[in-house]
């Protein structure tokens, strides 16, 4: 359904207001919350639709009635124009988060690739890079596993992030990322290429109806590590589970508690489980999962090059950033929404 199609929302939200005044409506709980989150985001579109509709008017009448002299009134028409442009670039957006489960929260999975300390080094800047970038966009956001790594840097890392249009935003970032730098742990200063891969998958809710065999699952307990802090308990509550049919492995050492733990991972092995059954049963293996690919040169989706001169670059869109300390610092909006915006073209070619 496209965004602004009068119509075609005030049907829908006609459909939901009739299922609301059904008995039986707020019998299942999170059905409901889905359907009045559903007609929330309808109404407040084309709310924002027609107020850009009407402001477009305004700001065209009084721009044509503008005396060319009257700087007074020349900057109240600039100030006016800006403000437009920003609700109008904030509609755009809003366009863009289309896809099935770009409201839902996501869960993102960092790997070093080959490379030893360099990769373990780079996959921990990356997920300094998401950490900045969830403040910026307020997205709550919490590490769930974390394996560091044997010097520095991490081996491999889980967190869950939380809020608007979570998995939305963060689906650009599937893939692998590559890094050149000249080497902080090379005393000879020579530049090195490291690679670490991304994944991101939707977090489904506990409503999901998955079927897990218990003879299908092998469940080790181990000690929580990683980053330490308070809200790691350095007892045997930590909880890795190994889907055996599929070799799915999901792992949560966030919690205090080992029923917690436990909790948690099975909700993601839910997750993962049921995205893989609705992808393989509805064709979209390669456009919601992403095409697999090694972690080394020639797969990287997007470049981080710091010598010889600074320079991030998006490989699908060709989007590019030369200050490359703001992208580290968690800027990546443009990258996102650029992925976002050639999507959107993809799927209107469709």
């Amino acid at each position: 359904m496209t965004h602004f199609d009068n119509s075609t929302i005030n049907q829908r939200i006609e459909e939901i207001d009739k299922l609301i005044l059904d008995v039986n409506f707020y019998s299942n709980q999170r059905e409901a919350k889905k359907l009045i989150d559903e007609r929330n985001s309808l109404v407040e579109n084309k709310e924002k639709f027609i107020f850009c509709k009407k402001r477009i008017k305004e700001v065209s009448d009084f721009a044509s009635s503008l005396d060319i002299d009257d700087n007074e009134m020349i900057d109240l028409l600039e100030t006016e124009a800006d403000s437009l442009f920003k609700d109008i670039q904030d509609l755009r957006i809003q366009v863009l988060f289309f896809g099935e489960y770009d409201h839902s929260n996501c869960i993102l999975e960092i790997h070093p690739g080959a490379g030893g300390t360099e990769a373990c080094d780079w996959a921990d800047m990356l997920l300094r890079m998401y950490e900045r970038f969830c403040e910026r966009e307020k997205l709550k956001f919490s590490i769930i596993d974390f394996l560091p790594g044997e010097e520095v840097g991490i081996k491999s890392v889980t967190m869950l992030v939380e809020g608007k249009n979570a998995y939305g935003l963060l689906e650009s970032e599937k893939g692998v990322h590559r890094l050149v730098r000249i080497s902080p742990f090379d005393s000879n200063k020579r530049r090195h290429t490291s690679f670490a891969s991304v994944s991101v998958t939707p977090q489904f809710d506990d409503s999901i109806n998955i079927d897990i065999n218990p003879d299908d699952l092998k469940i080790d307990l181990y000690r929580s590590g990683g980053a330490g802090g308070q809200n790691v308990n350095k007892v045997s509550t930590a909880v890795r589970i190994t889907h055996i049919p599929t070799g799915i492995v999901v792992s949560s050492q966030v919690e205090r508690t080992q029923l917690r733990n436990k909790e948690l991972a099975m909700n993601m092995l839910k997750s993962k489980l049921f995205e893989r059954e609705e992808l393989i049963k509805k064709q979209k293996l390669k456009n919601i999962i992403g095409e697999q690919k090694n972690i080394e040169w020639g797969s990287q989706i997007r470049s981080y090059v710091f010598c010889p001169y600074t320079l991030v670059k998006d490989n699908r869109t060709n989007y590019e950033m030369t200050q490359i300390d703001k992208v580290m610092d968690g800027e990546i909006e443009g990258f996102i929404y650029a992925y976002l915006e050639m999507r959107k073209m993809n799927e209107s070619k469709n």
